[in-house]
């Protein structure tokens, strides 16, 4: 109907006083209440010391921990001695703290996380060493059970891939769990140079320790010329969806699979940014043509809404290697997604 007079009357009484907050949509007034002040002001994504998401920050003891009445901790690992490649993902934390106007309100999942889930940036992993690998994988691993121990759900930013096995190490310790992990590269490889702590094999690894469950492991995305040393992934039971793969399956196929190879048991959710094309991600430490776009990305995760998640992860940014820093922008989009999920986990809200 075009525009007459009457009905321009009605709009100018309805929304020609009041401000952005004033909403008369009963779903939408929820969600500004929560954001705008009675006086109809929001927080500038600009201002402020920056954290993940514009969560509130938390100090949290190294040796003395209290994160108090926590849901979920997001926790930055700034530690890249387990490259292959290109180092810089030590540089990630403090990139995806820095994007700014990264919610607050997930449409398509109708949430507004860090308002709806008691949630905090509880600041980096005290790493006690920038150099010994191992030492830090031991603090890894600390601060995260100290995280689980106190009935918290871990989000941590990395850093590179190799950090999920400590972390895995933490959250999969009581039992395995499973795994939907979205890559370029499966990351099961053996050991490197005398090493297994880099990030091509953090996933064998926490096979072999007992904390991930293969047969409730999805990789998707996989692609690129280190194919055959990925072997473990196959004799181990986990699903592997290959890049090539993706368009003739379908977003919503993929997400069917994934969610019956993981079921209703508890679930870690690992996504590192070479997963997109670097037409998407440039700034990565490893990076493979052929990728997923971001919008393929954000619809999968989102299929995974009422998933058991019981902690995640968003590894791999490295952002001197992005001018545009599109990079971390995406970075930071998924962590928002992770977290957006986490509202609906019976693990984090303690609904049946």
């Amino acid at each position: 109907m075009a525009l007459n007079d009457e009905k321009l009357k009605e709009l100018r009484e309805k929304y020609g006083s009041g401000h952005g907050g004033d909403l008369y949509d009963p779903d939408f007034r929820k969600v500004a209440e929560k954001i705008f002040s009675k006086s109809g002001s929001r927080i500038a994504p600009y201002a402020g010391v920056p954290t993940f998401l514009s969560a509130p920050f938390r100090q949290v003891d190294a040796e003395n921990p209290e994160f108090s009445d926590l849901q979920v901790a997001i926790t930055g690992v700034p530690m890249d001695l387990g490259v292959t490649n290109r180092p810089g993902s030590r540089f990630g934390p403090r990139a995806l703290r820095a994007i700014e106007r990264i919610g607050p309100y997930n449409h398509v999942l109708k949430t507004a996380p860090v308002f709806d889930l008691r949630v905090a940036d509880i600041g980096d992993v005290p790493l006690r060493s920038r150099y010994d690998l191992e030492m830090c994988h031991q603090d890894i691993e600390k601060r995260f059970t100290q995280i689980v121990d106190a009935g918290v759900v871990p989000l941590a930013v990395g850093g590179d891939h190799s950090i999920s096995q400590s972390i895995l190490k933490a959250v999969g310790r009581r039992a395995p769990v499973g795994m939907i992990h979205i890559d370029a590269h499966c990351d099961t490889s053996g050991p490197f140079d005398h090493s297994k702590f880099h990030h091509a094999g953090p996933f064998r690894n926490a096979v072999l320790d007992g904390v991930l469950d293969p047969t409730r492991t999805i990789q998707i995305g996989i692609r690129g010329a280190a194919e055959y040393i990925w072997e473990f992934s196959y004799a181990s039971g986990m699903t592997v969806i290959h890049a090539e793969e993706v368009p003739g399956l379908g977003i919503p196929a993929i997400i069917e699979k994934a969610r019956a190879v993981v079921g209703e048991g508890p679930t870690y959710l690992s996504f590192d940014i070479d997963s997109l094309d670097p037409g998407f991600a440039p700034g990565t430490g490893t990076p493979e043509i052929g990728g997923l776009t971001t919008r393929e990305v954000l619809e999968l995760i989102r299929g995974l809404k009422g998933l058991n998640l019981v902690g995640g992860d968003v590894v791999e940014v490295a952002p001197q290697y992005d001018p545009t820093s599109n990079t971390a922008q995406a970075g930071a989009q998924m962590l928002f997604e992770i977290l957006s999920l986490m509202v609906f986990s019976p693990s984090v809200t303690g609904k049946p």
